[in-house]
Formats: structure tokens, C-alpha cells, sequence
């Protein structure tokens, strides 16, 4: 992987982890309907701009049922369910949970191809639901605020992201900055309603409507940019190792600005969670670690 890759590599599993940061600073001041509309609406207002400055088409023509499918797959429902779980769980707890999204990919994938998983998956998806049981089972506040219906919701995101993988790996091909365009603009439309009928908890300030603008030119809008930049340069495989990632920054964050606890639970919950992922995924260290310094 070129030093630049690295770079953007870095640099998304950073903005991906924060994301999950601004999410609880904002879910609960703003309500989740009103903050994922107008998350939504800035990504696709910025995609919008670059699309102008790039000259690039959204191709609606014979694609707007496919970028409604993805765009409420991909995005509205995840993003909505993510939002609400902000609301009762840590940055770190959303982060780590998130990256079982690969776990459900594969289980998705096999119903899909009417297949049955193998041995190695399999165990992987024990472990990765172990992984899940300790970080939640030992975590008292989740228990005392029964907090099972946000670890529900978060883990609903993450089965909606496995459910978009499949999709578009069997969608017609769409050329991938489309694919963003076209699907954030059908996403945002699809929650405009939503947010109009559930409108802010709170007067929006200054720092709410900055909290949000983030949430969507950056965190979505310039994300995926920097994603299908990776996929571009250096192939699927090595974009998928920000799935580890994300993470290590989400809870980094959570830490560091929120003062949330590192206990034992969340450290060996992420280890067992992301060590799941890997034997779903295929991905081994090793080969990993080769591509980060190629």
C-alpha cells in the first residue's frame, strides 16, 4: 500500500470513528430523525457540489429504484438506527458493535446464494456474538437503563450494512461515485418526511447545526469519497482492513473527549469482535500488516 493510501486510510478510519462521537454528542439534543435528515441532506448537498465541480452525472436514467435500495439499505435505516442507539451507548460500544457488519455480510450472503456457511465462518460468527455478549453483559449502565433495545438497534445497522454489501455486489454496475450521489440524495429524501414530523428536540444552536454539517459533508459526504478512492487504488481487500479501524479511533475518541472508560470488557469485547470478523472476512494479520507497509 503507497504512503498516500496509508494516508486516506488512516484518515477515514479516523473520520468513521468520530463519527460515532458526534453521533452521541447530537442524538440526544436533536432526536434521531431530525439529525440522520439533516446528515443526509448536507452529504448529499455536498456530493451535489462536487458533482458540478467534477462534471460528473448522477445517471438517474433507469437507476433510481437501485439508488432508493441502497440509499435506504445503505444509509437511512443504519444511520437512523445508529442515531438512536447514540442516544443510551458509549462511542466505543457503537463502534465496535458496528464492526460486525462483515459478520452479517457473510450470513446475508449465504442465504442469499442459498449456501451453507463453512466451518471457519461459522466460528467466526460464534466469536464475534461472544465478542457482543461482553461488551454488553458487563457493562452495568446498559443493563440498568435497559439499554438490550440500543444494542438491538446497533446491531440492526450493522445486519443493514451486511444486507447493502450483498445488494450491490449483485446490483447492476454503477459507477461508484454515482452510486454515492445518486443513493444519498434517494436516503435523504426518503427521511425529509420523518424529520418534518419528529422536528429537533431541543432550539438548535450554532454548535448542533455545526455538529450536523460535520456529520454529513464530512463524515459521509468526504468519507466516501476517500472510501472509493481506496477501493480504486488499492482493491477491495486492503479498503476492507478499515474495518479494524474504526474501532481503535472510535474509542480513542470516546476516551478522549468524553472521559468514557477503557475497562477490561471493552478492550477483550473488541479484541473477540474483531477477531470474529477476521475469520469471517478471510483476513489475516500477517498479509494485512504486508499490504499496509507495501
Amino acid at each position: 500500500m503507497s504512503g498516500k493510501s496509508f494516508a486516506n486510510l488512516l484518515l477515514l478510519s479516523a473520520i468513521w470513528g468520530g463519527s460515532f462521537l458526534l453521533l452521541r454528542l447530537a442524538a440526544g439534543a436533536v432526536g434521531p430523525a431530525m439529525l440522520i435528515g439533516s446528515r443526509l441532506m448536507f452529504a448529499a448537498l455536498f456530493l451535489s457540489a462536487i458533482a458540478l465541480l467534477m462534471r460528473k452525472p448522477m445517471a438517474l436514467q433507469g437507476n433510481v429504484r437501485h439508488y432508493a435500495i441502497l440509499g435506504g439499505v445503505n444509509s437511512a435505516l443504519p444511520f437512523l438506527l445508529l442515531a438512536y442507539s447514540a442516544q443510551t451507548l458509549s462511542t466505543s460500544m457503537l463502534s465496535i458493535i458496528n464492526a460486525s457488519a462483515p459478520i452479517f455480510g457473510a450470513v446475508v450472503g449465504a442465504i442469499w446464494m442459498r449456501q451453507w456457511l463453512d466451518l471457519k465462518t461459522t466460528l467466526g460468527l460464534l466469536l464475534g456474538s461472544a465478542g457482543v455478549v461482553i461488551l454488553v453483559g458487563f457493562d452495568g449502565l446498559v443493563l440498568d437503563s435497559n439499554g438490550i433495545f440500543a444494542v438491538l438497534s446497533c446491531l440492526g445497522a450493522a445486519l443493514c450494512y451486511g444486507i447493502a454489501s450483498n445488494y450491490a455486489r449483485h446490483a447492476k454496475p454503477v459507477n461508484s461515485f454515482a452510486n454515492a450521489h445518486g443513493s444519498m440524495w434517494a436516503s435523504a429524501l426518503m427521511l425529509l418526511p420523518l424529520a418534518l414530523l419528529f422536528p429537533a428536540r431541543n432550539p438548535l444552536t450554532v454548535e448542533l447545526w455545526l455538529l450536523m454539517a460535520i456529520l454529513g459533508v464530512v463524515c459521509s459526504g468526504i468519507a466516501y469519497l476517500l472510501y472509493f478512492k481506496l477501493i480504486e487504488d488499492e482493491g477491495a481487500t486492503s479498503a476492507l482492513t478499515v474495518t479494524y479501524l474504526v474501532p481503535v479511533f472510535g474509542v480513542m475518541w470516546g476516551h478522549g473527549l468524553l472521559d468514557e472508560p477503557i475497562g477490561w470488557s471493552t478492550l477483550l469485547g473488541c479484541a473477540v469482535v474483531l477477531s470474529g470478523t477476521a475469520m469471517v472476512t478471510g483476513l489475516k494479520i500477517r498479509p494485512m500488516m504486508a499490504r499496509l507497509r507495501g
